[in-house]
């Protein structure tokens, strides 16, 4: 056993004993889970006992890293979102038209 480092979303971590980078996605406290992405896109879910038994390095962000899962998630998101408030606007045109049309 190596070092003990709480997992950390968005952290990257070099497991050493296996020479394996990843990063971690999500923490479940509920469900004692750990959720990481490794550098090849792998995803794979630890408890917190196999988490303890790893031997860990902080590293930084690994050159050329596309993003992650959860990230990529994340921006088709707020890009849904953007959409949506792209469309309100609209509405808010057509109300506008609307109430030119009453004033004559």
């Amino acid at each position: 056993m190596g070092r003990e480092y709480e997992p950390t979303v968005g952290q990257w971590y070099e497991d050493l004993e296996n020479e394996e980078t990843f990063q971690v996605l999500k923490v479940d406290e509920d469900r004692e889970i750990v959720e990481i992405q490794h550098l090849d896109g792998d995803l794979e879910e630890l408890d917190v006992d196999g988490w303890a038994e790893l031997d860990l390095e902080l590293i930084d962000e690994p050159e050329g890293w596309s993003g992650s899962k959860a990230e990529k998630d994340a921006e088709e998101d707020e890009d849904e979102d953007e959409d949506w408030d792209d469309d309100d606007e609209d509405d808010d045109d057509l109300d506008d038209a609307d109430e030119e049309h009453e004033e004559y």
